[in-house]
């Protein structure tokens, strides 16, 4: 199945309406954009695209644990997917769950071109460092190059789709933190488009400490969106910002998007690495989580939370995509409506109490 190739940009093909958009193969296409991209043990990076039918661009980053010292991202134990392989079987996988089943009408992406954003890096789609913990025989290099290969990324996107009109930027897990990042980026790139963020799985409750202990070693400067003076790295002291900061900020300065998470009360995944950061419990997670997007979303008028029962880790990759709901309301039918710029009330499972 799979088609290594590098599509170059489409400039002189322009597709109806004097719109520039890539010539793909039915299916995943795998890209290998080259140049700096690698992934945490010097492996080659590449990304998936496949097409669609209409104008509209799902940009999906991918998750998968994070690491930030020897002990997480030693050999033994590692926190963090470290390589393409585990992506390259899974598009090998005949029938794809959740936001990927192209042919259920219930999708409301289901006829838009869909690009993956692999994730290898252990740094959340933001670092740019090569980084070396441990000693001795526990020394292990990592290359946290996510902010690269996120990069090359979009900038593939940017030579083969002259303008869409709709641009879902999302993605589970450690992709949540990737989709809210990357947004503006986007946005700066298709001003014209309607954008809409969903990031699953990623409340960004983390410990005091962990943005000073794990920052440095990804140097996430090149992942933030320098233009907007309240995120650009040689003006603000970011360690001390929180992802509803980051949400805030990214929406104040494009009050046109739409911004949006989704989280289970009692994630077991995310309250694991709070665990492992030192924090609490699964419940001290979760009243950490409720608090959090409260205090985004009362930073952050375009800003809305679907908050389900369970703990169910990632929403959009699964089958229960389509059969998700919160006090009434389908959490594919919500999307349906954020996409469609209606306006919707955050979904926060008063049941769930």
């Amino acid at each position: 199945m799979h088609l290594l190739f590098l599509l170059l940009a489409c400039a002189d093909d322009p597709k109806e309406g004097g719109l520039v958009m890539p010539d793909l193969d039915d299916g995943w296409n795998e890209i290998d954009p080259g140049g700096d991209t690698r992934c945490a043990r010097g492996t080659d990076f590449s990304f998936f695209v496949r097409p669609g039918t209409t104008n509209k661009l799902v940009v999906e980053f991918i998750g998968g644990g994070a690491c930030w010292n020897a002990e997480t991202c030693g050999y033994a134990g590692a926190l963090f997917a470290d390589d393409m392989d585990w992506m390259r079987d899974l598009m090998d996988e005949p029938e794809y769950p959740g936001i990927y089943d192209h042919e259920n009408a219930d999708n409301p992406v289901n006829d838009w071109y869909h690009v993956l954003v692999p994730y290898c890096t252990g740094d959340i789609h933001w670092g740019d460092s090569t980084t070396t913990y441990g000693e001795g025989a526990d020394e292990v290099t990592i290359e946290h190059k996510g902010a690269v290969n996120a990069q090359a990324v979009l900038e593939w996107v940017g030579e083969n789709f002259s303008a869409p009109e709709d641009v879902l930027m999302t993605g589970c897990s450690a992709g949540a933190y990737g989709s809210i990042m990357w947004t503006p980026h986007v946005v700066q790139r298709y001003p014209d488009a309607r954008v809409v963020q969903l990031g699953d799985s990623g409340a960004g409750v983390i410990t005091e400490d962990f943005f000073r202990d794990s920052f440095p070693s990804w140097n996430p400067d090149t992942a933030f969106p320098s233009w907007i003076p309240e995120l650009d790295p040689a003006q603000v002291d970011y360690y001390g910002l929180g992802l509803p900061d980051l949400y805030a900020r990214i929406g104040a300065y494009y009050p046109q998007i739409s911004l949006a998470q989704f989280n289970t009360v009692l994630d077991w995944n995310q309250s694991l690495y709070f665990e492992a950061m030192g924090g609490g419990d699964e419940y001290d997670w979760s009243d950490a989580m409720r608090e959090s997007v409260a205090l985004t979303e009362s930073m952050t008028p375009n800003f809305r939370h679907f908050m389900a029962d369970g703990d169910q880790h990632c929403v959009i990759p699964d089958p229960s995509f389509f059969t998700m709901s919160a006090d009434g309301v389908m959490l594919v039918d919500w999307l349906d409506q954020r996409i469609a710029g209606e306006a919707v009330d955050s979904v926060l499972c008063e049941s769930c109490e």
